[in-house]
């Protein structure tokens, strides 16, 4: 079972490093995925929104199949939902994987990716409005 984390220039660290400890710490201690990967969409370093740098483990072009994304939060969706090639990768990696998931401000990427169009969807309580005025979307708010 391969899990991939979404990696963009200015994603909220907590909202990559904090399902990334438990991921990892499920697939070692309790027969969860035996891959988790830190995916780009190239394989230079990337740069979080408080400075730490992470090198991913594949881009793009060299990602395994998925059975489950994460897409962070952050400063970075907001010009990442215009990145065709990352909405393009997210919206493939959908057509396999069990599940999609997004922390935070990741919500705009699922959007972005075609992928919340007429669902139910929530994110960070300071975007709501933002997110309602996406129009094809439900907005739900609670915290998952």
């Amino acid at each position: 079972m391969n899990f991939g984390f979404l990696l963009f220039n200015n994603l909220e660290e907590l909202d990559l490093v904090g399902p990334w400890e438990m991921v990892s710490t499920w697939s070692k201690f309790l027969e969860g995925p035996k891959n988790c990967l830190m995916i780009a969409e190239t394989d230079a370093a990337v740069t979080c929104f408080n400075g730490m740098i992470i090198t991913p483990h594949a881009s793009f072009q060299n990602a395994p199949e998925l059975d489950y994304l994460l897409i962070p939060g952050g400063f970075g969706t907001r010009t990442e939902v215009k990145n065709k090639i990352l909405n393009d990768f997210v919206a493939r990696q959908a057509e396999t994987c069990k599940a999609i998931l997004s922390v935070c401000t990741g919500s705009f990427i699922l959007h972005s990716a075609g992928l919340v169009h007429g669902k139910k969807a929530t994110t960070h309580y300071t975007m709501l409005d933002n997110l309602r005025g996406l129009e094809d979307v439900e907005v739900v708010e609670k915290r998952f």
